[in-house]
């Protein structure tokens, strides 16, 4: 059975406040939720208001700190292989602020954990090709992260 590779990247600075395998399990519930193919791969970067904001900026062209950007990558990833090597698609790269992830879990009341997870989901669902410009798409994308969160069990 082929398998999902999530990589986690925390900084040093919120190492000790991050648990990567909620973060992986919020990744993979989503892929699984969505019956991405398998095998494929993605990143997932904790790090911290001033690399988003960098990355917004450069990318999207917004001065400001956001909390979560995704990186969709339709580039092949090629890996070794009995007899050779093959290709896995690469679906790309996720960036999370922890700052950002903090606050927002104090505003609504609920663990930086869980916000970890819902952001992480947020960022998988873009990589899959959601998007939530449209009201349309942004009920069917929301919908989406409820259910699941709601399969995943709270942190």
């Amino acid at each position: 059975m082929a398998v999902y590779s999530i990589h986690v990247q925390i900084d040093e600075e919120y190492a000790g406040e991050v648990k990567p395998n909620l973060v992986r399990a919020a990744a993979r519930a989503t892929l699984q939720h969505q019956s991405a193919l398998r095998p494929n791969e993605l990143t997932i970067a904790v790090t911290g208001d001033e690399y988003l904001h960098a990355l917004n900026k450069r990318f999207l062209e917004i001065d400001a700190p956001t909390d979560v950007l995704s990186f969709p990558s339709d580039a092949p990833n090629l890996v070794a292989a009995e007899g050779g090597f093959k290709t896995k698609p690469y679906l790309g790269d996720i960036a999370i602020s922890f700052p950002r992830a903090q606050a927002q879990a104090e505003a609504a009341g609920q663990s930086v954990e869980a916000e970890l997870q819902m952001l992480t989901i947020h960022g998988v669902l873009h990589l899959l090709g959601h998007d939530h410009a449209e009201e349309e798409e942004k009920e069917k994308m929301w919908a989406a992260q409820e259910e699941i969160l709601a399969g995943l069990k709270s942190p």
